[in-house]
């Protein structure tokens, strides 16, 4: 598979991935109620990470917000921090993956900027899947517990004879949905970071030996080179005229009487 088609896949993955983080928060159906016992019923109970909802047989459906914080159990707490953590996470990521993807050229961008891109992308939905799968999973873990124990206390008394009534809640549609999800956008952050040794520029050491053309005293060093001519220093050589001392130059310029002779 080219760097393209992984950058791309993973791209629309995570996208999947954080839509479905998205729907799975705003559910209400986290858990519902079982009708294993008592399959005719006139009410049916569900609740969510923000409310609660009643449906009744006639199809009215009323809902009651949770109006308190500190009132809830702190592992209801903990899975919505968690939901909240991952879409933030995967809204970032999203974001940074846009500008990443090979495909898009802004500017004069290199391929190295846009490998280190990939790699934060990557990393943010990578930590954004395990978020929503570790969120989810504490809710499940939850409900199992309190599912054993209200069956443990349906029956007291007189023997285990007599059936108390106790509503007993399930897995709901949004378990199942934020399991996926958070599958999803694990998935995408892997590739994308598969995706990032493919845009990565290979790094590679030339040793550069330098070479000149041979010449008088030339002097060949690890270093460099250093090549003399074997000539003086270009200073201008000076003649003696009529007793005094004068360069040539100026000789030249100020001729003697010997020169009309």
């Amino acid at each position: 598979m080219s760097t393209t088609t992984c950058q791309v896949v993973a791209f629309l993955l995570s996208i999947l991935g954080l839509a479905g983080c998205i729907a799975a928060t705003g559910m209400d159906m986290w858990s519902t109620q079982d009708l294993y016992d008592n399959p005719v019923t006139s009410v049916f109970q569900y609740e969510g990470l923000w409310r609660s909802c009643v449906r009744q047989s006639s199809g009215f459906t009323e809902c009651r917000p949770y109006f308190t914080i500190l009132g809830l159990p702190a592992m209801l707490q903990a899975v919505r921090a968690l939901m909240i953590v991952s879409i933030v996470l995967g809204a970032i990521g999203l974001l940074v993956s846009i500008f990443a993807l090979k495909c898009i050229r802004i500017g004069s961008m290199e391929d190295s900027a846009k490998a280190n891109m990939t790699l934060t992308s990557g990393i943010m939905f990578i930590i954004s899947g395990l978020c929503a799968i570790a969120g989810v999973s504490v809710f499940a873990n939850m409900l199992v517990t309190n599912f054993w124990m209200s069956t443990a206390n349906m029956y007291t008394g007189m023997g285990g004879m007599v059936q108390t009534v106790q509503t007993r809640y399930t897995f709901g549609a949004a378990l199942f949905v934020g399991w996926v999800a958070g599958g999803l956008t694990l998935i995408g952050g892997v590739m994308m970071c598969i995706a990032c040794r493919g845009l990565a520029p290979e790094e590679t050491n030339y040793k550069a030996v330098s070479y000149h053309a041979s010449g008088h005293n030339v002097a060949y060093k690890p270093g460099g080179f250093k090549a003399s001519t074997g000539f003086g220093s270009n200073t201008k050589s000076k003649k003696i005229y009529d007793g005094g001392a004068h360069t040539e130059d100026e000789g030249q310029s100020h001729p003697s009487k010997y020169d009309y002779v």
